[in-house]
Order: structure tokens, then sequence, then C-alpha cells
């Protein structure tokens, strides 16, 4: 399972959410609450990119002299703008029905919770990600030979939506160097309320076997595994949209099913 499958790497990059935004109540200056303003947006894409129609649209329903920073909640939870869109639908939506609802904030911003950010902060959040997945899985002997003008097109890909103009750079940092297996495999685990989990976990295993997504959970997150090395029950484990076996490469995994930043962000669920 190491070799490139494009089918699938072009459907998790074409892969959208319908959003319903709605502003905050409390924030409405006009004499009629605005009408709601529904998206369908990239799950590969941050908040700050997508999100220009909806500062334009509600913008004039607000007390001019009380706007701040916009900003997004769900369910009470403000949104942390430096995780892709599709990670934090996987962590925060749970069983809800579709569309999802986000509440538009330009007031009280919390900055005990999450970073002021627009297109310029995202595209830095961004680079610095690529950077620190190619120091874990060559080196940085990728990143080190790419030019300001490949910064920038995998930025451009990713702001335009564009998959062939992403790609050619990206599969630079994909590939394997001298044939060899990524040495670690960048990922994040979310949960709720905790910062995020990262440990150093390798491709290939000491007796030389291809690691899989258990391995990686076994290493990463012990308390979701049982005795028979499988997922105990109150756990969903998903990453974009998808429960993943635990027998998965994570060599392919790493390839197919990383975001653009070139991490794997996986959301871990529980009962409680």
């Amino acid at each position: 399972m190491t070799g490139e499958n494009k089918e699938i790497l072009r459907e998790i990059w074409e892969g959208k959410l319908p959003i319903r935004f709605l502003l905050a109540d409390d924030e409405v200056s006009a004499l009629e609450q605005p009408e709601s303003l529904y998206l369908l947006v990239p799950r590969m894409s941050y908040l700050p990119l997508v999100t220009d129609k909806v500062y334009k649209h509600f913008i004039r329903a607000v007390n001019q002299d009380c706007i701040e920073e916009m900003w997004f909640e769900f369910e009470g939870q403000p949104l942390k703008w430096q995780y892709p869109i599709g990670a934090l639908f996987d962590l925060y939506w749970g069983n809800n029905v579709l569309p999802w609802n986000l509440i538009v904030h330009f007031q009280k911003f919390p900055a005990d919770e999450i970073l002021k950010g627009g297109k310029e902060a995202a595209e830095f959040h961004f680079i610095s990600c690529i950077k620190e997945a190619d120091s874990l899985k060559h080196k940085c002997h990728v990143i080190h030979g790419l030019q300001k003008k490949d910064h920038k097109q995998l930025w451009l890909g990713l702001l335009n939506d564009k998959f062939d103009q992403f790609w050619g750079v990206n599969r630079r940092l994909m590939e394997r160097v001298n044939d060899e297996s990524f040495r670690y495999v960048p990922f994040r685990l979310h949960q709720v309320d905790k910062p995020f989990l990262q440990e150093l976990v390798p491709t290939i295993k000491e007796d030389g076997s291809c690691g899989n997504f258990g391995d990686l959970l076994e290493i990463a997150l012990p308390e979701a595994i049982d005795e028979e090395g499988k997922i105990k029950k109150g756990y969903r484990i998903i990453t974009q949209g998808i429960e993943i076996p635990q027998n998965t490469d994570l060599q392919w995994m790493s390839y197919h099913l990383s975001y653009p930043d070139n991490f794997l962000h996986v959301a871990v669920l529980t009962d409680t």
C-alpha cells in the first residue's frame, strides 16, 4: 500500500462541508436578525480563507463602534482557525444533522482560548507546518530544496482550491528520499478541551515491518487501546471523516490522508 492513488487524493481534496453561518443574537444591532448564510466549504482549507463572504454578509448588522475581530463558535466552543476545517468538523460535529451551524461573532474575542489571525497569519502557520512535517519525514531535505515560488504555489493551490497546482509541489514533499520511508509520521490527535497530542511514531518498526495506524494509537493514545490491541468501546477515532482500520499502513495514510499542511489530523471522540 505504498504507491500513489491519485483518485483517492482527489476525492479527499474535493471533500466539502455545508455550513450555515448565523450572527450571534446579542451582537445584532439592525432592526431584524440578518438571514443565515449557507456556504459549501473545502474540508482541507482554513476558516480565514473561506469566510470573506461571511464578513461582508453580516458586518452591516452589527454596531460599527464595537467591532473587534470576526470569530466563530460551535455550541459554545470557540473554533481555532489554525486547524483545518475538516479537522474541526470531525472533532466537534458528533452526530448532529447537516448543515453544520456556526455562530459568527464580531465582539468579545476570547483571546484566552483562540488566536487572532487572518489570511497572512494562516499562510505563515501553513508554511511553518509544512516545514515541521518535512523535518519529521525527511530531516528537512526536501523543504530546503524548495524555492519561494514553490512555497507560494503550495499556498495559492490551497487558497484557490486548485488540486493540480498544489500537488505539483506537494508531491515532492510526499515522495520517498533515496527510496526510504518517512522517518516519522506527522500527525496530531485532537480531543475536545485538551491540547493536541503529538509523538514520534516511525513508519518502519524496529523489526523492519511497516507500522500501521494501530501502532500509532498504541504509542500516542494507549488509554484508548484494550489488551487485545483493539480500540476500546466508547472511543471513535476519525480522520478525513472516516474511521480508519487499525491495520492501515502509516506511510500510505500519511501520503493519502494528510491535510495540506502535511499532517494527519485525527479526532478522538469519546462517549463521556
